[in-house]
């Protein structure tokens, strides 16, 4: 099969094509012919040595993908040969065939096609794990979303409307602030032009944002931080901006807040029925039409280091995604 390998840590131009062996289904796994792969954040990190998790070389990115199940292994009920599915993958989905844990494989709703399939698990199910489980988000709340436009972003705007919120959409120009908005958003803010602070009070009436959804971190955490609503939650969701901020933990006695960590991926390990909850909710949300996922470009697979580095650039809009079949 055709695999795109990372050998060594480096940048996304490093990555080559190479024809390897397909790999086998153990016990508990289940092997995909992958159709689509989604981009993420974690492959930009992951080539370089920078992300938590570190494969042995020569590996393949690519954390989440969608296709056919084409074999089982035996301690694996609830899939079959043929089945289509989404999956979780951490590593391996640029390539042909990658083998799945069998928990962290999903069923397509059959109204879902494979590539908005492969651009829904890791943003929806993130997002939704950080409003429902770790913020509580409840109907009339205002939810701050930075990076709107973003994968993750996008998806929270979407869900914090299904949720009943009042969703202020943040970005750094008018274009990704127009597609936030037409995913719902109620109120939006320019960061590159404006006070992210100021406008946050401004449209609060002073009150400050009730749950601050933050997969930038750097400078836009400093400023939501200290712009957060007396009990609010501020959901720690990823560091797109490149640098981890540090907390003034007086900010958070100050007003009563809590500052919350988002890790969707040990989640969905450790609290499988809540993550399968999480999603029949989410695919019932898709089949109303109320959840759209947004894939602004496709690469085919021999330029997967391409769609890399337009996410690691933070060019993309949306989901880019890798199409493999």
């Amino acid at each position: 099969m055709k695999a795109v390998l990372c050998k060594a840590f480096g940048t996304a131009e490093t990555l080559v094509l190479e024809e390897i062996a397909s790999p086998t289904a153990k016990k508990n796994e289940i092997l995909l012919q992958v159709h689509a792969a989604g981009v993420n954040f974690p492959d930009t990190l992951i080539i370089e040595g920078k992300y938590q998790f570190k494969p042995p070389f020569p590996f393949s990115p690519g954390g989440e993908a969608a296709g056919v199940v084409t074999a089982v292994g035996e301690k694996v009920g609830h899939l079959k040969v043929g089945d289509r599915v989404m999956a979780l993958t951490g590593w391996g989905s640029f390539a042909e065939e990658v083998a799945v844990p069998a928990y962290n494989v999903l069923p397509i709703p059959a109204t879902m096609d494979f590539t908005s399939a492969a651009a829904f698990s890791m943003t929806y199910g993130t997002s939704m794990h950080a409003l429902k489980q770790r913020a509580q988000l409840q109907p009339g709340e205002t939810l701050l979303v930075l990076g709107a436009s973003g994968g993750v972003g996008l998806a929270a705007v979407e869900i914090g409307k299904a949720m009943g919120a009042r969703v202020i959409a943040a970005a750094s120009s008018a274009d990704k602030l127009a597609v936030a908005k037409a995913a719902g958003a109620d109120e939006l803010i320019n960061y590159s032009e404006t006070s992210l602070k100021d406008e946050i009070k401004r449209l609060t009436d002073g009150n400050g944002a009730d749950v601050i959804y933050d997969p930038v971190g750097g400078d836009l955490f400093d400023q939501a931080v200290r712009s957060i609503a007396w009990n609010g939650r501020l959901l720690v969701v990823g560091f797109a901006s490149g640098r981890i901020p540090e907390l003034p933990v007086n900010l958070t006695l100050l007003k009563g807040a809590a500052v919350v960590g988002v890790f969707w991926g040990s989640f969905a390990q450790r609290q499988p029925q809540d993550n399968a909850a999480n999603f029949q909710q989410l695919f019932a949300w898709f089949a109303e039409g109320r959840l759209k996922p947004l894939v602004s470009r496709t690469y085919p697979l021999a330029e997967a280091a391409r769609a890399i580095d337009e996410l690691g650039q933070r060019k993309a809009v949306g989901k880019v995604v890798v199409q493999v079949r």
